[in-house]
């Protein structure tokens, strides 16, 4: 498809920017400061012509622009994918800052196809031209700096061995039904078992404490052997079908994507029936890095973090990096459940790399504490982080009951509204995409969304002091 850069202007979108729309204060702002920044668009240009033979060729699709500030609105507003195509459908204002003015806005689907081509590495280097575009605007100094962990979960229900096993049955079973419709011969010898491997999940689900003491190791035995038969069949089927086509060419690709899906959850059923043999029949505690918690979602991660309303969470642990300002100058997407005390001395460097000095004040709670830590903040006036554990030394108590590590602390506090916000308004909360790409693509467009809502704020309110002044 054909990614125009700059898409040429027509007589009615000169009657269109004629009627007078005015955008929000904040829109216009952002709208504004990306017309300035056309790099961020070059490389999100990049990203929708990769795999392209002939980039240049074909029906025009949408441009760089229109898809990058419909996935900024789209965060700022957390609509979905629908909603985004109807309020950009109806709306002036939108029509204008998205860039379609009278032109056709597709549906959804487009929406969703042109998002999905871009990439994480992407998302987290124009949140780096961003934040340099702010510093060299003077909107942002780097002299204080307060971190924090959070959790944005993945899109699975709660992980119990029960229903985990029946996931295989059904899915396999529904993929096999699927297939059995496209082969020409049809397919023999597999045994519908998703109504008894449901009336197994269920028995199990409703057990009391003292039913499940006597009774729940024979369920699972039965389950677990209703699993392995589904399973086994399901290899039986690929390797029957495996020289079977379609007379339809469109039905022999469909028929590849179903074989190498139901290949797919075999591997992922027998880790199942692995796991829930090994800790249910067996005893076993199976290791954290062992053990699968969706076969959907498999990068899934399981994170105990010592809340006390949610004492177990399932998702990704993110770090976030956050300035005086409300920018977000630094985000990960961390591996497992890592400490938070690990990420003090690279975000000091990632810091000092991107202003060029280490910040005045470093802030951040007492999951962060080391003595390491300490140590490795010689260039930081104030290391605002709370002993973790420990008798304190008069020092350590005297300066933690100081004015100024109170004031800090009052500081770090702020962080916990930017998690706040980035989790109501920017649908960081859950990650409804499927994969671990488009998880990391969330968490960057949210924080995209973030700082460039931030930018605009500080610019609207450096516009006002200079009417004030004049």
């Amino acid at each position: 498809m054909t990614r125009i850069a700059d898409p040429q202007i027509n007589f009615a979108d000169i009657e269109f920017l004629t009627q007078g729309v005015e955008l929000d204060p904040i829109l216009k702002r952002m709208s504004g400061f990306l017309d300035y920044q056309p790099q961020i668009f070059e490389r999100v240009r990049q990203d929708l012509q990769r795999g392209l033979k002939k980039p240049d060729t074909g029906r025009t699709a949408m441009p760089p622009t229109q898809v990058l500030r419909s996935l900024i609105l789209m965060r700022v507003k957390n609509w979905d994918y629908r909603e985004l195509s109807e309020r950009i459908a109806d709306g002036y204002t939108l029509r204008r800052f998205t860039g379609f003015y009278s032109q056709r806005v597709p549906k959804h689907d487009a929406f969703h196809r042109a998002f999905n081509k871009l990439r994480p590495q992407t998302l987290q280097a124009l949140n780096d031209l961003v934040l340099k575009a702010a510093i060299d605007l003077g909107l942002e100094d780097g002299k204080r700096l307060r971190v924090d962990t959070t959790v944005t979960e993945t899109d699975i229900h709660h992980p119990t061995d029960n229903t985990l096993l029946w996931d295989v049955v059904r899915v396999l079973t529904r993929l096999i039904g699927r297939l059995g419709g496209l082969v020409p011969k049809g397919i023999e010898g597999f045994t519908n078992r998703t109504r008894s491997a449901r009336r197994r999940m269920q028995e199990i689900q409703r057990m009391t404490a003292r039913q499940r003491h006597d009774q729940q190791q024979d369920k699972y035995r039965q389950l677990i052997g209703i699993t392995q038969q589904v399973v086994h069949n399901a290899r039986g089927v690929l390797e029957k079908t495996k020289d079977q086509c379609a007379v339809d060419p469109v039905d022999d690709i469909i028929i590849g994507e179903l074989r190498r899906k139901i290949d797919h959850y075999c591997q992922l059923g027998a880790r199942v029936i692995d796991q829930s043999r090994r800790r249910v029949l067996k005893g076993e505690q199976v290791p954290t890095d062992e053990k699968i918690y969706s076969i959907f979602e498999t990068h899934t991660d399981l994170i105990k973090r010592g809340k006390i309303q949610k004492p177990i969470e399932f998702g990704h642990k993110i770090f976030l990096a956050e300035s005086a300002c409300g920018l977000i100058t630094q985000y990960r997407v961390l591996e497992g459940n890592p400490s938070d005390h690990v990420h003090v001395k690279p975000s000091l460097e990632r810091h000092q790399e991107t202003f060029g000095w280490a910040p005045a004040w470093y802030s951040s709670d007492r999951g962060f504490f080391s003595a390491e830590n300490i140590k490795a903040c010689p260039q930081v006036k104030l290391v605002c982080i709370p002993q973790r554990g420990g008798k304190r030394t008069s020092q350590r108590e005297a300066f933690e009951k100081s004015p100024e590590f109170k004031k800090g602390q009052r500081f770090r506090a702020g962080i916990e509204g930017r998690i706040s916000v980035l989790f109501r308004g920017r649908g960081m909360k859950r990650c409804l995409a499927e994969g671990r790409e488009r998880f990391e693509l969330l968490i960057g467009a949210a924080v995209l969304a973030n700082n460039l809502m931030i930018i605009a704020h500080l610019l609207n309110q450096t516009e006002k002091r200079h009417r004030r002044a004049a």
